[in-house]
């Protein structure tokens, strides 16, 4: 009886033994991921106000009483459309004259044509002296000359009376208007301001220690105060190197993306500038995936070829929503441990248990 007693205890006591060892050998369970190649990108904020692409402050072309202002504050008008006239009352008589004048040289042009035709005629039965014949030709290029100036004069008398009205030099939205009819005005006064809604730029000041990490490559989003629920894209024009010498800045301008909404010139904005640390060029891995040491050291579980798990050190750069960057330490065929990591060793057999990434 003594004995079947110890011999049960020693039976459980192996058995219990062989399933701790079991269990020990067991294959550790882990999800793995590749790594993404990736660069860090730091964001910059700045506030500023949008702007027209192109603004004017238009003038009369000619100086002269104004007839009509067909065009207020706040109308919107095309390429081309008239927006005001001038009294073209001696315009036009000029251009009646200049009309007269052309016909006139054109009658005196005609004559001496035929008269030289005449003469060739007589000049051949030697009826006329070779003297007369160089003469009448003489005249015909004199009088050829004079209806050439005769239309010249007339094409600037035409264009002396068409700038008599003033055309807009592009759509927009007239801003301001400075003139009545029955004003007299000079050309270089200003009538009007026409300012074009599309498209629109984004003015703002960036600090001197930033403005070397800018180029107009760098991606842009535009985050209009008077659209907060929008997010525009934008492209960076120009990089001003002049410096606000008080405010220690510089000008950046930014192309505003705005073809489905309307932007107002004059409203703000804020726009978000990325930029991107050519130091910190590596790849990105979940967070948790890198584990911490207490020395302040990192490292991260890739999976061999023999699933099993190798512990390595990396060097890590920025950290962000999106994950961690491994800046050295990483390939980009390594399977890195990102479930499960936290109980391993090193050469612990594992099981992946993500049939989402594959070895090449």
């Amino acid at each position: 009886m003594l004995k079947s007693f110890f011999l049960n205890k020693l039976l459980a006591g192996s058995l219990v033994f062989f399933l701790f060892n079991q269990a020990c050998l067991a294959a550790t369970p882990v999800s793995v991921s590749k790594p993404i190649v990736a660069e860090s990108t730091e964001t910059l904020t700045l506030s500023g106000s949008l702007t027209a692409e192109r603004r004017a402050l238009l003038s009369p072309r000619v100086d002269g009483l104004v007839k009509e202002v067909l065009v207020d504050a706040g109308y919107r008008v095309k390429q081309g459309d008239i927006l005001l006239r001038q009294d073209p009352a001696i315009a036009t008589q000029q251009l009646e004259q200049a009309k007269a004048a052309t016909s006139e040289a054109q009658a005196s042009a005609n004559e001496a044509e035929r008269l030289v035709k005449e003469a060739k005629r007589l000049r051949g039965d030697n009826y006329i002296s070779a003297t007369e014949l160089a003469n009448r030709e003489s005249n015909f290029a004199l009088s050829q000359a004079a209806l050439a100036a005769a239309r010249a004069m007339q094409n600037t008398a035409a264009e002396q009376l068409r700038r008599h009205e003033l055309p807009a030099p592009f759509s927009g939205v007239i801003s301001a208007k400075m003139t009545e009819a029955g004003e007299w005005v000079n050309r270089g006064d200003q009538v009007l301001e026409l300012v074009a809604l599309d498209p629109v730029r984004l003015d703002v000041n960036v600090p001197q220690e930033r403005f070397a990490e800018i180029t107009t490559e760098s991606r842009v989003e535009i985050l209009p105060d008077a659209l907060p629920s929008r997010k525009l894209s934008g492209k960076i024009t120009a990089l001003v190197p002049v410096s606000d010498a008080q405010a220690r800045s510089f000008l950046v301008r930014i192309l505003v993306d705005a073809e489905d909404v309307n932007l107002l010139p004059g409203t703000s904005a804020s726009a978000v500038i990325y930029i991107t640390g050519e130091q910190d060029k590596g790849y990105r891995i979940p967070r948790d995936a890198v584990l911490r040491h207490p020395d302040g050291g990192r490292s991260v579980f890739i999976v061999d070829d023999q699933n099993k798990a190798q512990r390595r050190s990396v060097t890590v750069g920025s950290e962000s929503s999106e994950g961690i960057i491994i800046t050295q330490g990483l390939t980009a065929d390594d399977l890195v441990v990102i479930r499960g990591n936290e109980v391993l060793q090193d050469n612990d057999e594992v099981e992946i248990n993500n049939d989402d990434t594959k070895r090449n």
